[in-house]
Parts: structure tokens; C-alpha cells; sequence
């Protein structure tokens, strides 16, 4: 599958069969965030595997989004190895790990694995439930696995604005 086929075919995945992810597979994916892009190669990205049965049931506590994958990957950045801007003095590190979380999302999907970016959840609590995350800015919950047989994509996922709604040329 070349790269426009991959990124019209990505979606948001809410349901999750219950296998497993291999290990080769999620090793791949985390690769993707390690190769991923950052600021001054600072690499502030921490991604945080969670895929044993306590971890994920503490993982639900703390959002509304409950699709049940087999893994979620929360990721963060520790914003004392990142880039401060001049100008405002804010945290490039958010950005970065974004891309991070960009990357593997496409990696997962051209695995044959689904992902939902999850932006809803609360970060301080995440934070309470896993203190191994003290440090670090959590931005995002990706939960990763299999379609299940019935997974569909949204019936608005092909309604795309066109070009022009959205990119100015100047």
C-alpha cells in the first residue's frame, strides 16, 4: 500500500478483537516514535506500553473513551530534555511527542493494526495511577490492536472537505 492509500484508508478504530498484538509488531511501532522527528533532536518523546490487565483497567478510570483494545500507549514528553521557544518561552515537547504519536499511528496501521488517538482523559489522574510517568506530560492515550470483524469506519470518515475549504495559497 503506497503512502495515499495508507492515510485514506487510516481511521479512528473503537472496536478491538481480542487478539493480541505480537511483540515484532509493537516493537515496530514504537520504533516509529523513536525515528520520529523533534526539535533540536532533543527527543523528549516517552511513550508508555500498557498492556497488562491492572494497567489497562487503570487506564479506563481515567478517560471516557472505553474501546477495550489490548494495548494502550500513552504518550508524554519530560519537559525537562525539551525545547523551550524564545519568543514565549512554551514547551516544544507537546509538538513533538504529537508527531511521535503521528508516526506511530501510521506504522500501526500499515502493520494491519487499528489506533484512536485519544485526546479525552485526565492527565493529573493518569499521573496518580502510574507514578512511573512522574516527570513527564502525558498528551495523548493511543489505544492499538486488532479490528474486530464487525470494526467499521465512521460513515462520515470519506466525507472530506474539499482543498479549497481549508488551504489558502498565498
Amino acid at each position: 500500500m503506497d503512502f495515499k492509500e495508507l492515510s485514506e484508508a487510516r481511521y479512528s478504530l473503537r472496536k478491538y478483537s481480542d487478539a493480541p498484538v505480537e511483540p515484532e509488531k509493537l516493537e515496530l511501532v514504537l520504533e516509529a516514535a523513536r525515528n520520529a522527528p523533534t526539535a533540536h533532536n532533543y527527543q523528549p518523546q516517552r511513550v508508555f506500553v500498557l498492556e497488562s490487565k491492572s494497567a489497562l483497567e487503570k487506564a479506563d478510570v481515567c478517560t471516557a473513551s472505553h474501546f477495550h483494545p489490548p494495548v494502550i500507549l500513552v504518550v508524554a514528553y519530560d519537559p525537562s530534555v525539551s525545547w523551550k521557544r524564545e519568543y514565549d518561552g512554551k514547551d516544544h515537547g507537546e509538538i513533538d511527542a504529537a508527531i511521535a504519536a503521528t508516526q506511530m499511528m501510521l506504522q500501526a496501521a500499515d502493520l494491519g493494526l487499528g489506533t484512536t488517538y485519544i485526546g479525552m482523559f485526565d492527565p493529573e489522574k493518569l499521573l496518580v495511577e502510574f507514578p512511573e510517568m512522574a516527570g513527564t506530560t502525558p498528551i495523548a492515550m493511543l489505544s492499538l490492536g486488532y479490528p474486530a470483524e464487525n470494526a467499521r469506519p465512521s460513515q462520515l470518515h470519506n466525507n472530506r472537505k474539499p482543498l479549497s475549504e481549508f488551504v489558502t495559497r498565498l
